[in-house]
């Protein structure tokens, strides 16, 4: 494994702990504290607790009590991110992968001290709404897949020539 990649290790840390203040803060001081409370911010976004009880957007929803199993599994998928992270060289995708597992990680961390992630984003435009209820955390994990994304199927980096070579145009 080579040098930390601090990029990534910043974005990890930002995204989990913006994530778990933003948290407290609803359910805290804005006093939405039980599941179902709302306030509205603005006429697109609502502020609204919800317990997710699966995983993105409400997929493998499990029981309370079997939320271990879903702890395992996002366990094991963010320590893949960060081995990945971790030997991963270019700057952009480390940040990329910093914000997947720095989203991971406070979902987890929702998952052990909670049962639930804890949700509280709901974008709408009148009665559609484009988005299940969200957080801070599922916004990183899935922009940082979208940047991956779109880094390896736009962004191609071109291999350096090896020293000492040179095109000859006139070949």
């Amino acid at each position: 494994m080579g040098k930390a990649p601090k990029a990534g290790l910043i974005a990890a840390a930002l995204f989990f702990v913006l994530d778990q203040v933003i948290k407290w803060l609803v359910v805290g001081p804005i006093g939405l504290a039980m599941e179902g409370d709302e306030r509205a911010v603005l006429p697109i976004f609502t502020l609204r607790n919800l317990h997710n009880h699966g995983v993105s957007l409400g997929f493998l929803r499990v029981a309370p009590e079997n939320s271990w199993m879903l702890v395992v599994l996002t366990g094991v998928i963010a320590f893949a991110v960060l081995v990945w992270m971790w030997r991963e060289a270019n700057r952009q995708d480390q940040f990329a992968l910093g914000m997947i597992a720095g989203g991971a990680l406070g979902n987890i961390l929702d998952r052990v001290r909670l049962g639930y992630v804890q949700d509280y984003a709901d974008l709408h435009f009148g009665t559609w709404s484009p988005f299940l209820t969200f957080n801070l955390a599922d916004a990183a994990i899935t922009i940082g897949v979208l940047i991956l994304l779109a880094r390896a199927l736009l962004v191609r980096d071109k291999p350096k020539a090896e020293p000492g070579e040179v095109e000859n145009s006139n070949a």
